[in-house]
């Protein structure tokens, strides 16, 4: 049995050889109405290299979550345990620099350590991985179910090793990755950028990947196609955490601390990026393109709100009822063109006739 993952049926408009798609289109021009828009209502201010430094720098936090929540989704599932992972990695990246790395020490100690440390993450991650995989597989309780325990669990895991407190007093290597660039770039998004060409590639051109699309499209066909749909859920959730390892790093540079509760506002945001950018909530679906520059519009549109001093909690509210619209479109989207391809399999059959 020859199973493909679900194929890209989105309309496209073609420019000479150049082929692009509705959802980068339409994103596109969303950005470039919000740019002009807040330019417009904030003359002089919103339009300037410190507002897109800032956008930038703050970017690629929630993109890196945004990632580890784009794999569970790609194969139907969810990971609500993203953030508390992120978290809990860095409580332990920052615990191992304050235990063991002497003040007085040089940068290339520093990036010892800091290779030591996030391996320690790693391993840590890979245990939350797996084990959120094995229930989701093997258990077959529903992934919203998983993380959600899962999540509670790390939190508490992390305030009582931490008793609620921020660790803070990171040393020089650290608050170089949070707050340097390097040829006029800022590194967090260097960093970002290389982590989401590496998922690219790794969704679009390993085997893996595919089988995570498959599994997506129609886990149970992907399943009697000879696939080992238990270890691809397995690995789902194991890159998921190694994921959110990055960005527990990004994080804690750019805070200079590390905490529990750190990014808790993103869970909804890197759902909305991932939708946004035209990954179907269903599964089987999405591209890392379309949620990068889902992930650039929506971040433009925060710091233009935040220049406007528009309150946090309004913009929160925002967001949800822009998910809301969101997955609205989508269904009314799909009714409609199931409709119109009936009334078009009934019109060919009624030509067909005599």
């Amino acid at each position: 049995m020859n199973l493909k993952a679900k194929p890209d049926a989105r309309p496209r408009l073609k420019i000479g050889s150049l082929k692009i798609d509705n959802t980068t289109l339409g994103l596109s021009l969303l950005l470039l109405v919000v740019i002009v828009g807040f330019s417009l209502a904030m003359p002089g201010r919103f339009f300037s290299d410190a507002t897109f430094m800032s956008v930038a720098f703050q970017l690629p936090e929630l993109g890196l979550l945004t990632l580890a929540m784009f794999i569970p989704i790609l194969s139907g599932g969810l990971n609500l345990c993203i953030i508390a992972t992120a978290n809990l990695t860095s409580l332990l990246m920052a615990w191992v620099f304050l235990t063991w790395l002497p003040p007085d020490a040089s940068m290339a100690m520093q990036a010892v350590w800091l290779t030591l440390a996030l391996v320690g993450a790693m391993i840590l991650a890979l245990v939350i991985g797996m084990l959120t995989g094995a229930l989701v597989a093997y258990v077959g309780a529903h992934p919203i179910l998983v993380t959600l325990a899962t999540m509670t669990m790390v939190n508490g895991v992390g305030i009582y090793l931490s008793h609620g407190a921020a660790i803070s007093g990171m040393p020089d290597i650290v608050r170089f990755i949070g707050a340097e660039t390097l040829l006029g770039i800022p590194v967090p998004l260097i960093v970002f950028l290389l982590t989401a060409a590496l998922v690219a590639v790794f969704l679009e051109r390993t085997r893996l990947g595919k089988y995570i699309y498959m599994s997506g499209s129609n886990i149970n066909a992907t399943h009697f196609s000879g696939v080992n749909t238990h270890r691809v859920l397995i690995a789902i959730y194991v890159i998921s955490s190694m994921l959110c390892v990055i960005a527990g790093l990004i994080m804690m540079a750019r805070f200079n601390s590390a905490r529990m509760g750190y990014g808790d506002s993103y869970l909804l945001l890197t759902v909305l990026a991932i939708i946004l950018g035209g990954t179907d909530p269903n599964g089987g679906f999405g591209k890392v393109a379309g949620v990068v520059l889902s992930l650039i519009v929506l971040q433009v549109i925060s710091t233009g709100l935040n220049l406007m001093n528009v309150s946090p909690h309004f913009s929160l509210a925002m967001w949800g009822a822009v998910l809301i619209v969101v997955l609205a479109l989508k269904f009314f989207r799909a009714r409609y063109l199931q409709k119109r391809a009936g009334r078009m399999s009934a019109a060919k059959a009624r030509a067909a006739q005599p």
